[in-house]
């Protein structure tokens, strides 16, 4: 049914991943030259900061192209949604939220490659970096997969054993 609790959970993961879309993930700052890069979903780039300390002209670092990030993002928000359709058959929904919580870690392992091996060598070769909004974004929906998933471990037990009763 789509009024259960797990709906909410995994329509709040298809935002979660969504929203990442859009926020940056990590950047690291140079304060004695004030370029600045910036992982996103779709790019690391960089650039250098105004006096205002908003973004100026191209910086030294060309742009790389980080899509492999937002394309899975972009799958697991799609399997979030389809899970929630997917509500008659509740094996098949705790098949896909096996599925999704892979892909979500493969979100973070690419995002933690690209901030730590790539990005990190290119401003300040010791400092590490900051985490931005975006990161966090695939920890919460790590953590709103496994409550849908228990949630409809615990529909799939209470319809096996009213079965067994009859």
């Amino acid at each position: 049914m789509i009024q259960r609790i797990q709906t909410v959970f995994l329509a709040l993961l298809a935002i979660a991943m969504i929203a990442m879309l859009f926020l940056p993930l990590w950047s690291k700052t140079d304060p004695t030259t004030g370029e600045e890069v910036v992982l996103t979903a779709w790019n690391l780039k960089s650039y250098f900061l105004t006096e205002q300390g908003e973004p100026g002209e191209v910086g030294n670092v060309p742009q790389q192209g980080t899509i492999a990030i937002g394309m899975l993002a972009i799958a697991a928000a799609v399997i979030a949604i389809y899970e929630i359709f997917q509500y008659k058959s509740r094996l098949n929904q705790m098949k896909l939220g096996l599925l999704n919580t892979l892909i979500i870690m493969a979100v973070l392992g690419t995002m933690l490659y690209y901030a730590y091996f790539v990005g990190a060598d290119l401003v300040l070769p010791g400092e590490k970096g900051t985490y931005e909004a975006g990161f966090f974004m695939p920890l919460l929906a790590l953590v709103l997969n496994s409550l849908a998933n228990r949630f409809i471990r615990r529909d799939e037990n209470l319809v096996r054993s009213v079965d067994r009763l009859r």
